[in-house]
Formats: structure tokens, sequence, C-alpha cells
């Protein structure tokens, strides 16, 4: 009698617990950075948002074989083009505390502009930045720098190649594929340049222990990407050297409308491959998927890009 009673409060329960609703989504993703050890470094990618970059952008390649590179990576495109990650790198040197590219700060909408709260999320504040290095000069690249004349990390001294400054500040010829941008960047530099901390350097400068400066231009005049270097271990931040990863590490020779000298983009892109994949470094990518960290491996004629792992800390 006792197992029948109960069977008759247990079964009702049961039903109920069927009925329950679940709790509602969340809607929204984890914060947007990742760490991990470079040697006695430890470096930070920061996610700044999603970019839609159309397919008709790149040049050097049959549009034809373009849908089917893209189709076998599974990109997420629409109407409005490739989704593309923008990324920056934060890096703990031990003395210094050193932030590759600002992102797109306020020059972008919604979906971009996210450099600063996802590094406060990682632990950081803007003020704890004592170095920026930029890759080049785009807006999505040095934005994050201002805003309203106001400089975003207000104690940081900050690094371009003397190209790229001289570039970006001479008077516009007209012609020139970039020319269209100069209002955009000097506006975001102009609080640098009133203080004076804004520095030039040559190409292959050390410009702090275990960080060096390799000269890649073609994107742009001064385009550098930035070695980093402890305890044996590399990492290297390409900037703009790649922008679609499943149709550039395939077919290298394809180049960006964005690119101010596309023969040199295209050289410069096969020979740091090359280099990459020989030396085994890991690399950070401004526009490959967040973390955009990876190896690339060279696969015949072409190149393939292996991300990392996510992995804890040593």
């Amino acid at each position: 009698m006792f197992t029948a009673t109960l069977r008759r409060l247990i079964v009702p329960m049961a039903a109920l617990l069927f009925l329950a609703a679940a709790p509602p989504p969340v809607k929204t993703q984890s914060p947007g950075f990742t760490r991990m050890a470079v040697g006695g470094f430890e470096v930070t990618a920061l996610h700044d948002g999603i970019l839609r970059l159309g397919p008709q952008l790149l040049h050097g390649i049959d549009p034809g074989a373009v849908s089917p590179l893209l189709a076998r990576e599974f990109a997420d495109t629409n109407e409005k083009g490739v989704a593309t990650s923008l990324n920056a790198y934060l890096v703990n040197t031990g003395e210094h505390l050193i932030l590759v590219d600002t992102g797109m700060g306020s020059c972008g909408g919604p979906a971009t502009g996210h450099v600063i709260e996802n590094l406060k999320a990682a632990g950081y504040r803007p003020e704890d930045v004592d170095v920026v290095l930029i890759t080049h000069m785009h807006g999505d690249h040095v934005c994050g720098l201002s805003q309203d004349g106001v400089r975003l990390f207000p104690k940081a001294t900050v690094y371009a190649a003397d190209a790229e400054i001289t570039y970006w500040f001479a008077p516009a010829s007209g012609t020139d594929a970039l020319s269209q941008y100069r209002g955009q960047v000097r506006q975001a530099l102009a609080p640098l340049q009133s203080l004076h901390v804004l520095k030039g350097f040559k190409p292959g400068a050390v410009l702090f222990p275990g960080v060096t400066a390799l000269d890649t231009h073609g994107h742009t005049p001064g385009h550098t990407s930035y070695l980093f270097q402890s305890a044996g271990q590399s990492f290297l931040v390409l900037g703009d050297i790649v922008h679609f990863h499943a149709v550039q590490f395939a077919h290298p020779e394809a180049t960006m409308a964005f690119d101010g000298d596309e023969p040199a983009a295209r050289q410069t892109r096969k020979i740091l491959f090359d280099r990459v994949a020989k030396e085994g470094w890991r690399i950070g990518g401004a526009h490959l998927p967040f973390p955009g960290i990876g190896h690339v491996r060279k696969d015949g004629d072409a190149y393939a890009y292996v991300p990392v792992e996510y992995a804890p800390l040593p």
C-alpha cells in the first residue's frame, strides 16, 4: 500500500518537471580575450569586433575560384560580405605592457570598437598600457587611439615605422589608393602629435628587449609586423598580411583592393609565409578568426593555417 501511494505522488511530480520551462537564453557572448605564454611573455588576444568584407575586394585570383574556397572553410558569408575578425594583441613583457594596434574605436559601428572593454575584462586598464605598436595606419588599427581629441591610452608612447608616418602626413597626391583615409588617420593621431608621443623607427629596429620590427610593406608603405621572442619561443603579429584566410593561404598571390602596392604586398606575403613556416613561429593576424593565433604550414606550392588550441597557461 505504501509503494502504491508513493507511486501516485511521484508520477505527478515527474510530469511537472517535464513541463517546467528552461531558463531564457543569455544572448551575450563571453568576453573577447584569451591568453597564451610566449616564453616569459604573456600574450592576450583582444577582439575588437567583426567587419564584413566583400569577396570582390580580392584581386589576382579568378573570381570563380573564390566561392568554393570560402565554402570549403565554411566562411560566414552573406549579402554584406564575409565576416572578418578584427583583433589586437596585448603583450606583457614584464617590463612593458605593449598593445599592438588599437582597433576601430569610434570610427565604425556597434559591431567594432571593443578593444578597451575586452582589455578591461582581461584584467588591465587603458592607463596600464605604456607602449602601443602600430602595424599600419588604416582606421581599423589606429582609430582606437583617441576619441574626440582625447588619448584613450593616456600613458602610452606610440610607435610606427618612419615610412608609415611620412606617408600619412605627406600632402595627398589624389592618385594613390590610400589617400581617402588620410583625414580619419590624422584625426586619430592628432592628440599624440601635439604631445610628441608618436615615435618613428627604421625597418628591423629592436624596439625593446625581445621585440623586433619587421619590414612587411606593401599593404601600406610602412606596414610592419612585430616579432616577440622570449626563452626560445616566438610570436609574430602579422598585421594585415592576410584578410581572407580561406583564400590567401591557398592562393598567396591574391591581393586586396586595400593594398597600396599590390605587387609588393603579394611578394611580402609569400616571403613571410615561407619564413614563418620554416621557423615554426606562432602568428597573430589582425583579420584571422579570433583569437587569430596559429601556425603556417607549407602545403605544396601553397600554405595552410593551423589555429592553436585553447590551453591553460603553464
